[in-house]
């Protein structure tokens, strides 16, 4: 394996979910205690023409979705289990940044609304490549898991 590759491993399996998990815990947070953060989110809703109940599923999702990328990191469960929450977190934290791509391209989402007064998309986009590296290497890490299961089953003897 490369060096380059082996590095991007080592961030998809710690630093990366960790990081994940603590801004969306974090901002999930913050829409709930920061008036000004939930006003802009509201706004964010209202003019992306989305349901008036995604202004909770999104608060709530942020939430769940952080928790989803902390909780393998602090309990002791099989690898197995580990991976299955974070392949479950990233496929939840894909599905946000999907419409938060969406919010950020509807023209009638001020940009003064959105993080860092930005327009394009450019942070969903940059979460979303994040979190893809992180679910191909819980992907991986499950498959690799799946089949020395397999293995071991199959063996004389084997569970």
């Amino acid at each position: 394996m490369s060096q380059e590759r082996s590095q991007l491993f080592r961030l998809a399996k710690g630093p990366l979910p960790l990081f994940l998990g603590c801004l969306m815990l974090l901002f999930g947070l913050l829409k709930f205690l920061n008036p000004t953060i939930d006003g802009w989110f509201t706004v964010q809703i209202q003019q992306s023409h989305l349901p008036h109940s995604a202004i909770l599923v999104g608060k709530v999702g942020e939430i769940v979705t952080g928790l989803l990328f902390l909780l393998p990191r602090f309990q002791p469960w099989p690898a197995r289990s580990k991976d299955r929450i974070l392949l479950l977190a990233c496929a939840s934290l894909f599905v946000e940044m999907l419409v938060a791509i969406y919010v950020h391209l509807q023209a009638g989402v001020p940009p003064e609304v959105l993080p860092v007064g930005i327009k394009p998309p450019v942070i969903p986009m940059f979460v979303l490549l994040l979190d893809v590296m992180v679910a191909i290497h819980a992907w991986k890490d499950s498959q690799i898991e799946h089949a020395n299961s397999l293995l071991a089953s199959s063996r004389p003897g084997g569970t």
